[in-house]
């Protein structure tokens, strides 16, 4: 709480340092997640139950009773350096830690178990083994907290960045929306299709801007869209199909889509 507190995006992590499933439903990952948690897992309940997207600072969720199952059995704290907007340079071993005091700028340092973690102020995106022993967790990653760590906080540097773009992105593949969208009940109510539109593009917008809580900002923005427009008539699947590309590129699988889409129509009984 008093890492939230300071807003640190935190999540709770088992014994194997791999992120919990953060209610009863969601124990040993008995609904389907993954557990290298990459991309959230297909997911029924509107919590944010997986990996960097559970990450929160919202002091509601993390001392609910649907999380307190998971915090009891947690062994360590995660969180989402994205979130924080810091990068975590990852190194797992001597040679690593070798080339980081050769090559980068000194900045927050914090031991690990097998290295260091070196902690930059600044988002990029996350990428596996860069290098022999080099991980970059950033963006829609997660990293154990180890500690507040020794030294001055620099900014990412010029070479992390280069590091990153050197390594192509491994994007989602978009798939077609294959859910209904709700039957109408007469005349759109909001007469002007400009408010829809500004309707569906915020809606974009704030998918596209979660750095932390993708899950549940993917639920919230799918209860507001069919709160205001589900019962008028007014949806179209292409409208739909826009929400669900930016859920998609914000790495949210198409399971996970129809199942929040679902259950929004459901808490709003339609």
């Amino acid at each position: 709480m008093a890492l939230a507190d300071g807003r640190l995006p935190v999540l709770p992590l088992g014994a194997d340092k791999r992120p919990l499933g953060n209610c009863p439903d969601c124990t040993d990952l008995a609904c389907g997640g993954r557990p290298n948690m990459k991309v959230p897992g297909p997911c029924v309940c509107p919590w944010p139950c997986h990996g960097w997207a559970a990450a929160t600072t919202n002091p509601s969720v993390l001392a609910s009773r649907q999380w307190g199952l998971a915090w009891r059995r947690a062994r360590a704290i995660g969180y989402h350096p994205g979130g924080a907007n810091v990068t975590v340079v990852d190194l797992d071993n001597a040679d690593a830690i070798t080339w980081a005091r050769a090559t980068l700028p000194a900045t927050t340092t914090v031991t690990t178990t097998r290295g260091e973690h070196w902690i930059y102020s600044g988002t990029v995106r996350s990428v596996n083994k860069v290098r022999e022993g080099v991980d970059i967790k950033s963006l829609m990653s997660y990293a154990r907290w180890l500690g507040p760590g020794t030294g001055t906080m620099a900014d990412v540097p010029t070479v992390v960045h280069r590091l990153v773009e050197e390594k192509p992105a491994a994007r989602p593949a978009l798939r077609a929306v294959t859910v209904p969208v709700p039957a109408g009940g007469g005349r759109c109510p909001h007469r002007s299709p400009v408010y829809l539109e500004r309707g569906i593009a915020m809606a974009e917008q704030r998918i596209t801007a979660a750095t932390s809580g993708v899950h549940a900002t993917v639920y919230a923005t799918f209860l507001a869209v069919l709160s205001a427009h589900g019962r008028c008539g007014c949806l179209t699947e292409a409208h739909m199909g826009r929400l669900f590309t930016a859920a998609q590129a914000k790495g949210e699988s198409v399971r996970h889509c129809t199942d929040a889409w679902s259950n929004a129509t459901k808490t709003l009984g339609m």
